[in-house]
């Protein structure tokens, strides 16, 4: 893994000028205040370098090259759940063993922006089962790249950073057709994984096509034991396509579609029978746009999301219950980049309009009864128009980055019916919300010969999210209580400071890593106590509110060392902590983890041994649900060979998860669900050139 410049990006409608037409003013007065700001500016201008300047990481997923890529992968067709994991920097909450939700300096979907090459999309799940990641897959990502805190601004509105999804592309290289097809197995959940891609690709055009499909039933834990309502069923279809106008204009187009059935949620009281995605855009990219200004990227895009949930196959049912969700997204991006001396400016204008609409109906098993239907994300609208501007000014063996977000942030209730139901709690509430985002942030960094320092401080705020503010009687089976929506909520803000000191020479890297999150108008849900819960044997209801402030630590250390060339040890150590204003433990907050591994590459062979784990979570609070989990360290091994085949290449790759069958849970793993046990998989790629 490397640490890079961030990337990824915020998306606007084209329609959202003429609502908001100061934007154009607003960016067009940066252009300038930029351009005469890099004139006045005097400093020493580094022209063949560009330091890293980011907080982040990027994880590899795949190449240009895909079956040179599995050498270093422990699992190649792993889900992309396993590969985020595997990061130092994200964790995942797991209700399942399909569809986890990423978790970021100890913050969760709702204080994160998750985008997919730069579009944004949103889950039609009220109880976060279809993460924007469970829209994609390995098969069709080149890598995921994660910026933390406000170096995430690029891409939206956050508190505790961003993730970008990388979409594999061929990207005009003059390779021909080419492709591949692939096969594993895993015995633990019996797994099936099928798959193949076949590209075409020159200097003027290109066409990448992928296919994957994944099948498991339900998995054993630790023991041996079986964890029901654990099966899913899987395919994605992706297309990418490029057409090169002219020398310095290129046209792009993608598509994905995204399907799973009969997906289990053992850790939740129901399952998913459909989850789907359509995801299209259309982009446009020049070298140069006028003057100075070089790389103008434009994109368009649009995505459907449709997800049902529904409990029809679980036995003993109190009440059946049907949980239908849509959420449709249009947006758009248009950025550019300048270069003037020792500045190299971003600017980007973007936006979305989103529709989330999810409702119940509740089937009582007496036939004289009548269904009870409500709305629980009454057709909520929101558009979002915004602007971003970063400036990197090169010094002699420094950098430093100024980055501002401002975002307009418009919220309506377009249902009448669902209105009138918030309106039962909050009787003057509005239809309408407009909110103000701003996110300003600095970061340095400096070059000191094997060592490197790269610190900052920022600011940033979020509105609320759709359940936040305008849920209605949604159930949380973590702490088993409803919850109610607030449309009167302040928006969250962060102040943040972060520093990070490096140490590298010709065979050790050492990385140590802290951040601090000062957070005011901390939004959580809260006993109400006046309030009669709607699902049965809830224990109450809770109403988001926000707390005063609240306090957020991560500390880590990274440490990689070449024993031989081809012989690799990496080690990892974390610390985290959360509490609020009262000092209350807050929920999702890990203990003490550790990570190790052993990689070896030479040549046709790989080979690696890790290690995983984590201490016992001593700072949890019952008052969210939590208990208490215990200490844990699980092992895996993988052997890896490649067979040459004229001029294709066959990769075989042997491995085993928790080698001793280690019976164990996270403290992300909902309800205390258990991780799988012993897991032996297979991996067969056949590259053709």
């Amino acid at each position: 893994m490397r640490i890079v410049i961030g990337g990824g990006s915020h998306c606007q409608m084209p329609t959202f000028q003429k609502r908001f037409p100061y934007s154009i003013g607003i960016l067009f007065y940066a252009l300038f205040m930029a351009i005469g700001y890099s004139q006045d500016v005097k400093v020493e201008t580094i022209s063949d370098s560009i330091l890293p300047i980011n907080l982040g990481e990027v994880i590899v997923i795949s190449s240009f090259n895909k079956a040179l890529e599995h050498k270093a992968q422990n699992k190649p067709l792993s889900t992309l759940d396993e590969y985020l994991e595997s990061s130092s920097v994200v964790n995942m909450i797991k209700r399942g063993a399909y569809a986890w939700e990423p978790v970021l300096n100890d913050m969760s979907s709702e204080r994160l922006s998750v985008t997919i090459d730069g579009m944004r999309v949103f889950g039609a799940c009220t109880d976060k089962m279809d993460p924007v990641t469970s829209y994609v897959d390995v098969s069709n990502l080149s890598e995921a790249h994660v910026t933390s805190g406000q170096q995430g601004a690029e891409q939206g509105s956050t508190i505790g950073g961003a993730i970008d999804l990388k979409l594999e592309k061929s990207n005009f290289k003059p390779k021909g057709w080419y492709g591949s097809v692939e096969a594993g197995g895993e015995s633990s959940n019996a797994a099936r994984i099928f798959g193949g891609e076949l590209n075409y690709s020159n200097s003027e055009f290109y066409l990448d096509t992928d296919i994957i499909y994944r099948k498991a039933d339900n998995y054993t834990a630790g023991g041996g034991g079986e964890i029901e309502y654990s099966q899913f069923e899987k395919y994605n279809v992706s297309a990418n396509a490029g057409f090169r106008v002219s020398d310095d204009r290129k046209l792009t187009a993608t598509f994905i579609f995204d399907e799973a059935r009969d997906v289990g949620y053992p850790a939740l009281p129901m399952d998913v029978s459909l989850a789907q995605a359509y995801i299209v855009s259309v982009g446009w990219f020049q070298d140069t746009l006028f003057g100075s200004f070089t790389d103008w990227e434009t994109k368009l895009y649009a995505n459907k999301v449709t997800h049902v949930m529904d409990d029809s196959k679980r036995p003993d049912v109190p009440i059946r219950m049907d949980m239908p969700g849509w959420s449709d997204t249009y947006g758009y991006f248009s950025q550019v980049n300048l270069r003037q001396g020792a500045h190299r400016l971003l600017l980007k204008l973007d936006g979305y309009y989103n529709r989330s609409l999810a409702e119940m109906t509740m089937y009582p098993n007496d036939p004289d009864e009548s269904p009870m239907f409500m709305l629980t994300w009454p057709d909520i609208r929101t558009l979002n128009s915004a602007i971003y501007a970063e400036d990197v000014i090169d010094f002699k063996g420094s950098s430093l980055k100024l980055s501002t977000r401002l975002a307009v942030q418009n919220s309506n209730v377009a249902d009448e019916f669902g209105l009138s139901s918030l309106r039962i709690f909050y009787p003057d509430m509005s239809r309408h919300k407009t909110r103000f985002l701003k996110s300003v942030a600095l970061q340095y960094n400096t070059d000191m010969g094997a060592y490197q320092f790269n610190g900052g401080i920022s600011y940033g705020d979020r509105a609320p999210s759709v359940s936040e503010a305008f849920g209605f009687y949604l159930f949380n089976s973590f702490d088993n209580h409803d919850y109610i929506g607030n449309p009167n909520l302040e928006n969250e803000k962060a102040l943040e400071a972060n520093a990070k000191i490096s140490f590298k020479d010709e065979k050790l890297t050492i990385d140590l890593e802290g951040n601090y999150f000062y957070m005011s108008d901390y939004i959580i849900g809260e006993v109400d106590p006046t309030l009669s819960a709607m699902t049965i044997g809830a224990d109450g209801v809770k109403i988001y509110k926000n707390l005063d402030h609240a306090h957020l630590y991560n500390i880590s250390c990274n440490a990689e060392y070449d024993i031989l060339p081809e012989l690799k040890w990496t080690g990892v150590l974390s610390y985290h902590r959360g509490v609020d204003g009262d000092g209350r433990n807050l929920p999702f907050i890990s203990p003490l983890a550790y990570g190790s591994s052993i990689r070896y590459v030479d040549g046709k062979f790989s080979g690696s041994i890790s290690m995983r784990g984590a201490g016992k979570q001593v700072d949890y609070n019952p008052d969210f649900g939590e208990d208490q989990t215990n200490a844990y360290t699980v092992f895996s091994l993988s052997l890896g060979r490649t067979f040459s085949i004229n001029s294709n290449e066959l990769y075989l790759k042997l491995g085993v998860e928790n080698v001793f069958d280690e019976y164990y849970s996270t403290y992300t793993d909902w309800k205390n669900i258990p991780r799988m046990g012993r897991n032996f998989f297979m991996t067969v790629s056949y590259s053709i050139n």
